[in-house]
């Protein structure tokens, strides 16, 4: 069960990142769809759904069952292209929401206006949103002539993992931060490991004086703190997704570039290599044609083991705001969770999710590395 955990997980990722939020049911994760901190749907059955009510000339009523608490807000607009009203009819009273004596007329009306609250005839500090819906039963929203009204009634919970400080959808930015994670870990990754196979390659093969300056280099890199420094990059840089990853594939070509010089070290004068030189090989036929091939297990096993850092450093600068601040990362979420009180308001769905994610990405891409390191070196596969 143990070895299908990682593939299982990573092809979960995969679906995730690639499927249209239509199909997933979610909604875009950039606009407010709810009230700020609405709780997940399955948290507070008593609390009030999200919801719309759509009425115009050809549909002029709808009507809802209400089984819940009152909502926290109430918005009417729309228009009404000829004399006409729009109607909330409630168990116990009617109320007319908006009257027109002229056509073309547009509106756009909240239950937090005192003037609104007036023409109900609703005192100024009375929560509206309760008078229109003041116990469970049968609601019809009604218009009576042409035009076309919109309801938004917002409750207080909403979607799979309920709404941030802006009101926007949890769940649907947790699958933009998958996204984002993917496309941070294997891009930087795969560069990192392009930068450190040629020059593995160049220093193991060449020897010399090019060897010691290109090692010398990993040496100095290595001894640079990573957090710190790609702190002061990123500021310089800018706040780009893109920038990040070039910058994050900058600091990780060193292990690579080390293992696969280790490995043409030990394939430079091996006989086969001593053979094709004989025959008149050229030293790039031999690089790209035979020890490149060679590379590739531990090119793999590389990347694969290099992804869970290069997503940590990522996260780890987002929670710090030095990411782009419209791209919805999980390091971003997090680092809006503490910085508008998350933590105080007990919103807990906006901080588990994205550090459920974090650890959970990586520990699968760490798995997937230990696998592709046995595959190349069947020995640490061995019992002991």
């Amino acid at each position: 069960m143990k070895k299908f955990l990682g593939p299982v997980c990573l092809a979960l990722l995969i679906l995730a990142a690639c499927t249209p939020y239509s199909l997933l049911g979610l909604d875009a994760g950039t606009d407010s769809v709810a009230p700020p901190f609405s709780k997940p749907e399955w948290l507070d059955a008593g609390a009030a759904p999200s919801m719309t009510l759509h009425v115009d000339s050809a549909h002029p009523s709808e009507a809802i069952d209400w089984r819940w608490r009152a909502p926290l807000r109430v918005s009417l607009a729309g228009c009404l292209d000829a004399p006409g009203y729009v109607t909330l009819t409630t168990p116990g009273e009617e109320f007319v929401l908006f009257r027109s004596d002229r056509g073309g007329q547009l509106f756009d009306l909240d239950a937090r206006d005192i003037s609104f609250k007036r023409a109900l005839g609703v005192k100024p500090f009375v929560n509206l949103p309760s008078a229109l819906f003041p116990r469970a039963g049968g609601y019809s929203l009604s218009i009576a002539g042409s035009g076309d009204v919109v309801m938004k009634i917002e409750g207080g919970r909403h979607g799979l993992l309920g709404t941030d400080q802006r009101g926007r959808d949890v769940a649907a930015m947790f699958v933009r931060g998958i996204r984002v994670s993917l496309l941070v870990g294997i891009s930087a990754t795969l560069i990192a490991a392009v930068l450190g196979l040629s020059l593995g390659l160049l220093s193991g093969y060449a020897g010399g004086l090019l060897d010691a300056l290109i090692m010398r280099a990993v040496d100095v890199l290595l001894s640079i703190p990573t957090l710190p420094i790609l702190m002061v990059i990123t500021g310089l840089m800018g706040k780009s997704l893109w920038n990040l990853i070039l910058v994050l594939s900058a600091f990780s070509w060193m292990g690579t570039a080390r293992t696969v010089r280790s490995m043409t070290l030990s394939l430079r004068n091996a006989p086969w290599v001593e053979g094709l030189r004989a025959l008149g090989a050229k030293r790039g036929y031999i690089l790209f044609r035979h020890l490149v091939p060679e590379a590739m297990p531990l090119l793999l096993a590389n990347v694969a083991l290099g992804v869970p850092g290069a997503i940590l450093a990522e996260a780890g600068l987002a929670f710090l705001g030095l990411s782009d601040p419209r791209v919805a990362s999980w390091g971003r979420m997090l680092h809006e969770a503490h910085t508008f009180g998350a933590f105080t308001n007990g919103a807990w769905w906006m901080i588990i999710p994205p550090g459920l994610g974090i650890s959970v990405i990586c520990l699968t891409f760490m798995d997937i590395g230990r696998k592709l390191e046995e595959l190349a070196d069947p020995r640490l596969s061995a019992s002991p």
